[in-house]
């Protein structure tokens, strides 16, 4: 099949997805993350976070998925040190990018993060996994100065801009496509590595 062929079936399926949720889409359910349990640890060779996000997907959200469009979502840190004369010094900026989809062939959802996927048998598994953070290295252990303290910031979102063109025209402004934490903020002071 020619490439402008091939193209124009991937846009006219898209269009007819945007037509059909517009369709079922009823009052639009704005979708809010909260950010808890958050820990920023000391480990071998780098701090490591661990935190929960708290979130459901909307159903226009987890209808969109189950229909094979492929979301992606972002875990976004970040780590500075104040300073009185300048702006703040920016130690460390880290993303953490999930993309759930789902496989119509094995009727399973897979959650791919880098090289690394896992399959799941229902849509909660994989969003309970998503949304509980373990061990996530942060910031090289010496780029933090013991008992200096840091500013820590940390969120969760969906990435809209990922979504195909036809679905981010339809989800400009609507609350049912934004799903998303407000930042956590904290302030963290590097301690001592304990001795074993």
């Amino acid at each position: 099949m020619p490439d402008h062929r091939r193209r124009f079936l991937r846009r006219a399926l898209a269009l007819g997805l945007v037509a059909r949720i517009g369709l079922e889409a009823g009052p639009a359910q704005a979708a809010e993350a909260e950010i808890r349990n958050v820990a920023l640890t000391q480990g071998d060779e780098q701090y490591v976070l661990s935190a929960d996000i708290v979130a459901e997907l909307t159903p226009l959200l987890a209808d969109v998925v189950s229909r094979g469009v492929a979301l992606y979502f972002v875990t976004e840190f970040e780590l500075s040190a104040s300073r009185w004369y300048w702006l703040d010094e920016e130690i460390s900026t880290r993303t953490l990018t999930y993309r759930l989809s789902y496989q119509s062939l094995t009727r399973q959802f897979r959650l791919t993060t880098g090289a690394l996927h896992q399959n799941f048998g229902s849509l909660d598994e994989a969003l309970r996994t998503m949304l509980r953070i373990r061990n996530w290295g942060v910031a090289e252990r010496n780029a933090l100065r013991v008992g200096r303290s840091y500013n820590a910031a940390l969120r969760f979102r969906l990435d809209v801009g990922e979504l195909p063109k036809p679905l981010q025209v339809s989800a400009f402004g609507r609350k049912d496509w934004n799903l998303s934490s407000d930042w956590y903020r904290w302030t963290f002071v590097a301690a001592a590595r304990e001795s074993r």
